[in-house]
């Protein structure tokens, strides 16, 4: 006989901080963390939570995971707001498995877990994690920080089903005009690395794959970065930017 007391129907969390990043929509970030090591990231921690005892150790930690919100992805408010089986891209955008099975943005909760690097904590005004290798929008909600321990959470030896190793990546390229584009930018270096790890990972959807007429854009810091993917007889494909611009609304 089962005595235990029947779950509540919801569980009040608060964010402790949110996400500051060099990816202002969800299109063009990296399916899993580390992939993109140039991408820049800062954790905010928000009152009550700003206060630089709670992170007093934290240093001491290369690596943290992240417990945060899909707020992206629509709330869910039934059933008609998630799946039972999605399509990982992954396998493609076609094979389904179950939600929980995948690490899909449309889960019944909208929770997700990421491995970051930790660069430093600035506590000159308020708390503030700068980040390195994160896969999150800017505007992310963390609920929750906890160092990694590579002792107990470290397992070469696991079973990785459909995703059993690191992804295959596209060559990048670049035009002149784009190089010339980034030669101005005293960030330049760094937003070519990042460029060129992002569009390496195909961002492209799943089901899309060879050389395309369409142009696509990417959105990574204050730029816009439009690509097209080519492919010479017989080659493989590369993703080559044609240009780099101003993003919509910033400057």
């Amino acid at each position: 006989m089962n005595d235990r007391p029947a779950p509540p129907d919801a569980f009040h969390m608060t964010p402790i901080g949110i996400i500051e990043s060099d990816f202002p929509d969800k299109f063009g970030i990296p399916r899993q963390p580390g992939l993109a090591t140039a991408a820049r990231a800062s954790l905010v921690l928000v009152p009550p939570f700003d206060d630089p005892l709670a992170v007093r150790g934290l240093t001491a930690f290369s690596h943290l995971w992240l417990t945060f919100v899909f707020h992206l992805t629509p709330e869910q408010a039934g059933p008609a707001r998630w799946r039972l089986l999605v399509r990982p891209p992954r396998l493609g955008g076609n094979a389904k498995v179950g939600v929980f099975a995948s690490r899909s943005t449309h889960r019944p909760n909208r929770l997700g877990l990421s491995l970051v690097e930790l660069v430093e904590i600035d506590t000159s005004h308020g708390v503030r994690l700068r980040l390195r290798g994160a896969d999150l929008v800017d505007g992310t909600p963390v609920l929750d920080i906890k160092p990694y321990l590579p002792w107990a959470e470290a397992r070469p030896e696991a079973r990785a089903g459909f995703a059993p190793e690191t992804p295959p990546t596209l060559a990048v390229s670049l035009s002149p005009e784009a190089e010339a584009m980034l030669a101005r930018r005293p960030d330049g270096d760094s937003l070519r690395e990042l460029i060129i790890q992002v569009l390496a990972q195909d961002p492209r959807p799943a089901y899309r794959n060879g050389a395309e007429a369409r142009i696509y854009g990417v959105r990574l810091r204050d730029v816009d970065v439009r690509f097209q993917a080519l492919q010479a007889p017989a080659g493989p494909t590369t993703l080559r930017v044609i240009e780099i611009v101003p993003a919509a609304g910033r400057t």
